[in-house]
């Protein structure tokens, strides 16, 4: 029989074939029985359930059976039953077992009792075989397919940027390089310094930062577009929160304003959140128990006001708090855990940058809802944002959920261009590097505003999973580029 003629578990649970004769295959999660009868459940990724199989010894062979041991692979032939035990209406009678993959009980890591997370995170190759990591990823894709889809069905363009790239969009300099220069001896030039002009590009090269740049020429063409692609950062941070590779998203509009951007992005946000909802309720089930199940060993002031599905759903159904930034200083400075020096950072003085305590003092304790936060210190902000009539602060924006703290990065860009070229002088940002960039400004510009929402971040927060490592598959981070 044809590989292609097997049902999925998936499907066969919805609609539960009594009296057909069915083909299934997927891995072992465990066997349970004795000489009589056994009990096989049976995953294969569709879903978190597990399927039952019930294989008689007299109708399966004795070594077969013998090696369907946890994490071995087979298929599985037989009628489609009503079945006698709770949890599922059918099973499966197994005609035949074949052994796809055998696994070696002594050797396989993935055994069925509970395993760190930590330890999971060392065999990243296997973890996606666990009922957690299984449900995240199966998250992690409706929200991937959902971003397409929200934008598509708005009428934006996807488009592809640059993943290496000569420019650095946020100026932040913490970027991997890219040569095919002999590293131990690198060609010189008069000056003793690396001869780039010998390098693949003829010039110093790296892997992106941001696709926002690019983005934006793109928007000052078709108007509306989104980038949806991965991202690099070499910083040394060994957070829960940081990656040295993830994925954003980034819309670029023309003829957006600064509170046209806030629009899109809370939109955004909350179809993302209710496409998930309506799509991945298993899952997320599954998820919530898992989390509630983590947090009773943790201190009642360290747990979770609300039940995952709850958090999401409030979320989804509430508006976000629009604040601006000085209003947000102004509440930070008054606040108990600022006057009794509670905060790591206390908040002295406007201008300074809120850190991820701060954000989540807004959104957890005072507002207990999302919170739009705009009009930062021009100094604390990129020089592509747009400066506001009172010269002091940008028309900038983020978005703070609970849990994460800053989740959307966004502007109204800079489109004048006598106003653009003076700040890069200010900030020392080489205008003939940029002469592109500064083209869209000279030749048809107009308002335009932008975004980026961090992929993980986004899936961590509907997942409720605490570490940023366990939303992805192959986690990117400094010591760490295994698989």
């Amino acid at each position: 029989m044809s590989f292609n003629k097997r049902v999925k578990i998936k499907s066969l649970l919805a609609q539960s074939p009594i009296g057909d004769t069915v083909t299934v295959m997927g891995w072992i999660r465990t066997k349970r029985g004795n000489k009589n009868v056994n009990f096989i459940a049976l995953n294969d990724g569709s879903t978190i359930l597990n399927y039952q199989i019930v294989a008689d010894p007299n109708a399966i062979q004795e070594d077969v059976l013998k090696a369907c041991t946890t994490g071995a692979c087979i298929k599985v032939k037989g009628k489609v039953v009503e079945s006698q035990g709770s949890g599922q209406s059918s099973e499966i009678v197994a005609d035949s077992i074949e052994v796809l993959g055998s696994a070696d009980p002594e050797k396989y890591p993935l055994q069925p009792k509970k395993h760190s997370l930590e330890f999971l995170r060392e065999i990243a190759h296997l973890r996606m075989r666990t009922s957690t990591f299984s449900a995240v990823f199966r998250v992690r894709h409706a929200l991937s397919f959902a971003v397409h889809k929200y934008f598509n069905d708005k009428g934006f363009f996807y488009i592809n940027t640059p993943i290496i790239t000569a420019s650095d969009a946020e100026g932040a300099g913490e970027t991997f390089k890219v040569t095919t220069l002999d590293l131990g001896n690198p060609p010189k030039n008069e000056n003793g310094e690396v001869d780039f002009k010998k390098d693949f590009f003829e010039r110093e090269a790296n892997l992106t930062v941001s696709g926002q740049l690019e983005g934006e020429l793109a928007a000052l063409a078709l108007s509306e577009i989104y980038t949806f692609g991965p991202t690099f950062r070499a910083e040394n941070s060994n957070t829960t929160r940081h990656l040295a590779e993830f994925w954003m998203i980034e819309p670029e509009m023309a003829f957006y304003d600064a509170e046209d951007n806030a629009d899109l992005a809370e939109d955004f946000l909350k179809y993302l959140i209710g496409y998930v909802l309506e799509n991945c309720e298993q899952d997320l089930e599954f998820l919530e128990r898992r989390l509630l199940d983590e947090e009773k060993s943790k201190p009642a002031d360290q747990r979770s006001e609300m039940a995952l599905r709850d958090k999401l759903r409030f979320v989804a159904d509430s508006n976000f708090e629009r604040v601006t930034y000085t209003e947000a200083i102004n509440i930070l400075r008054n606040s108990k855990p600022n006057k009794k020096k509670k905060f790591q950072f206390v908040i002295e003085d406007w201008g300074a940058d809120l850190q991820s305590e701060h954000e989540r003092y807004l959104v957890e304790k005072h507002f207990k809802k999302p919170v739009i936060l705009s009009d930062y210190p021009k100094e604390i902000k990129s020089f592509y944002m747009r400066e506001n009539e009172d010269g002091k602060t940008v028309a900038a924006m983020d978005i703070l959920f609970p849990g994460i703290g800053e989740i959307v990065g966004g502007s109204q860009r800079e489109e004048r261009l006598d106003v653009l070229t003076a700040k890069m002088e200010e900030m020392n940002i080489p205008q003939e590097e940029m002469w592109w960039f500064l083209d869209t400004r000279r030749f048809g510009s107009t308002p335009h505003s932008g975004f980026g929402l961090g992929f993980e971040r986004m899936v961590q927060f509907v997942t409720g999973m605490g570490n940023i490592r366990d939303v992805i598959a192959f986690p990117r981070t400094p010591g760490n580029a295994e698989f």
